[in-house]
Parts: structure tokens; C-alpha cells; sequence
């Protein structure tokens, strides 16, 4: 037996139900919080997000980016260059490329009537791309260009032949701006049921502590109110799709869902699929783009809610069998069509 191996037969004895039984409750809540928080496990979490920071050196103070790339640049100019094996002097050896000049031969050379070869010498690039878009040589131009030139009677395109080579120019579009969501202002009115509060966005805010939307589930199971839910983007797993598993069975109001985005994996999606059998008023379901694939078992059991359950008549997710995606299409289509029956009435 090796030393490693001894050292860990002494914790072979331990009780951990003795442990867990000298804990206050308050020790208890800590250590609840930390394995929801933490997962050493899961192999496609970050670093940050399977442990928590180990180092005990104190921090030096705030992140200056201006000073870090200062110095940086700094030390860059202070490093010596390299000598180099063959120093350069400067000077060229050999003769510079120049391209022969190619001769039309004389069964190549079109000529042409002289009313048209002064026509032509004179014209601009714009009339020369109408010409050539009536002949049709749509090659040497762009389809802007050549649909301008057929379909207008007048030369409207004062780009000329040489912008075949350049892009189209569009409008830069600008990022989305952050969501500017109060997260605890949003559990507040979540907790008191109001009743100007219908749809809860926190799509893309990536540092929700996950007590705290833990706590914003157990607040929708009372709540009557609000009728769209989303956390797409906010780096969920398994712990908050068991809440959101949990407040799908109590909650009767609720109408939207959307999880999209998300480190959720089989065993999550497969606890918030079982609670939406038990939930009659829910009509949009969307569980897309997770970290991992979910597996054939979680896509059949995707077909098998949208059929045992009428009232969805939206449902977000790429399936990539064939026999689940189209059991799910079926099912969609006679949702559908049940909710235009029912309109009718």
C-alpha cells in the first residue's frame, strides 16, 4: 500500500451524517449556497465557475487599463532587438519585375464604325456601365448597377464600371446596449405582485448571483401578474432549471418561458419538461443553444409534452432526429389549429 493510500484510510470511517448533524442551520445555508454556486464536476464550466478563488495574496488595488498598457508598452521599447545574422545595408540586388506589354494580334482586334470609337473615347464611366448593362455584360458590374441601368431609362448609376470590385456600403449597426434590468428592484415587485409588472427580461446579464434568482422563482410560484419570463444568456444550470421546474408547477399566470442560451443540462431540461405536463396556462416554451447537446431521450420527451399538452403553441429548439422533429411538427400544427378553434368561439 502506498503512502497516498494510507493517508486516505483514515478518512475511510468518517461519518458525514454525524458532521452534517453538529451544523447550525446558518452553516447549513452556507454550505447549501456554495454547492449550488459551485459545481468542481462539470468539466464545461469555466475554472471561475467549478471553484472558488484559493489565493490568499491580498489585492494591489483597482484595474487600471491605462497604466497596465503604459507599462506594458514600456517595457516593450526597453527590450534590446535582436541582432540580426546578415546585417541589412540597403542594398538591392538583382533587376526589378516589369511586366511585358502583350500585343493584340490582328484577328483579336475589333474595330468599330468612327462615329462609335469617338463615342466611345468620350464617354463617362457611367454612361460606359449603362452600355454595358443594355449588352448585357453584367460581369463587369455589380447587381445594383446593372438593375439600375435596365430598369431606368436615364443613367442614375454615377459609380462607373471600376466599383465592380467594391463592396456594397451598409450602415454600421451599433451593439445592443446592456440590459439595463434592477435585479432586486424586479424581485421586489415580483414579491409584492404588482400588477404593472408583466414581463420580466434579465436576458444577457451574466453575474446574477444564483441565490438570487433562485429566490425570484420561489417569488413567481405566488405571483399572478406577470406573464413572460426570460433568463436567456445569464450562464443558468441545472439548480435554477430545478426552481424554474418548481415554480412551473404552482404558478397559473405565467404564459412565456425562455431559457435559451444556458448551461442546462439533460437532467435539467428533462425536470423543467415534466413540470410543464402539470402546467395548463403556459403557450411559449423556448430551451434552445444549452452548453451540451441534451440527448435522444430529453428530444423525445420534448414530442411527447408538445402532444400531451395543447396549450403550447410556440416551442424554441432545433431538434436534430428526425422521428422527434417531426412527431413535435404534428403536434404544433394541431395546437394551432385547437387555438384558432377556440378564437372562433
Amino acid at each position: 500500500m502506498s503512502s497516498y493510500q494510507k493517508e486516505l484510510e483514515k478518512y475511510r470511517d468518517i461519518d458525514e451524517d454525524e458532521i452534517l448533524r453538529t451544523l447550525s442551520p446558518e452553516e447549513l445555508e452556507q454550505l447549501d449556497c456554495e454547492l449550488q454556486e459551485m459545481d468542481p464536476e462539470n468539466m464545461l464550466l469555466p475554472a471561475g465557475l467549478r471553484q472558488r478563488d484559493q489565493t490568499k495574496k491580498s489585492p494591489t488595488g483597482p484595474l487600471d487599463r491605462e497604466a497596465l498598457l503604459q507599462y506594458l508598452e514600456q517595457q516593450a521599447l526597453e527590450v534590446k532587438e535582436r541582432d540580426d545574422l546578415v546585417p541589412f545595408t540597403g542594398e538591392k540586388k538583382g533587376k526589378p519585375y516589369i511586366q511585358p506589354k502583350r500585343e493584340i494580334p490582328a484577328q483579336e482586334q475589333i474595330t468599330l464604325e468612327p462615329e462609335l470609337e469617338e463615342a466611345l473615347a468620350h464617354a463617362t464611366d457611367a454612361e460606359m456601365c449603362d452600355i454595358a448593362a443594355i449588352l448585357g455584360m453584367y460581369t463587369l458590374m455589380s447587381n445594383k448597377q446593372y438593375y439600375d441601368a435596365i430598369c431606368s431609362g436615364e443613367i442614375c448609376n454615377t459609380e462607373g464600371i471600376s466599383s465592380v470590385v467594391q463592396p456594397d456600403k451598409y450602415k454600421p449597426v451599433p451593439d445592443e446596449p446592456p440590459n439595463p434590468t434592477n435585479i432586486e428592484e424586479i424581485l421586489k415587485k415580483v414579491r409584492s405582485n404588482d400588477k404593472e409588472l408583466e414581463e420580466v427580461n434579465l436576458n444577457n446579464i451574466q453575474d446574477i448571483p444564483i441565490p438570487m434568482l433562485s429566490e425570484l422563482c420561489e417569488a413567481m410560484k405566488t405571483n399572478t401578474y406577470v406573464r413572460s419570463f426570460s433568463l436567456v444568456a445569464t450562464r443558468s444550470g441545472d439548480p435554477i432549471a430545478n426552481a424554474v421546474a418548481d415554480m412551473l408547477r404552482e404558478n397559473r399566470s405565467l404564459q412565456s418561458l425562455n431559457i435559451e442560451s444556458n448551461f442546462i443540462s439533460s437532467t435539467g431540461l428533462m425536470a423543467v419538461l415534466k413540470a410543464v405536463r402539470e402546467n395548463a396556462t403556459l403557450t411559449e416554451l423556448r430551451v434552445d443553444n444549452q452548453r451540451q447537446w441534451p440527448g435522444d431521450a430529453v428530444e423525445m420527451e420534448m414530442a411527447t409534452v408538445l402532444e400531451q399538452c395543447p396549450s403550447i403553441v410556440r416551442f424554441g429548439y432545433h431538434f436534430t432526429q428526425q422521428g422527434p422533429r417531426a412527431r413535435a411538427a404534428q403536434a404544433m400544427t394541431r395546437n394551432n389549429e385547437l387555438r384558432r378553434q377556440q378564437k372562433k368561439r
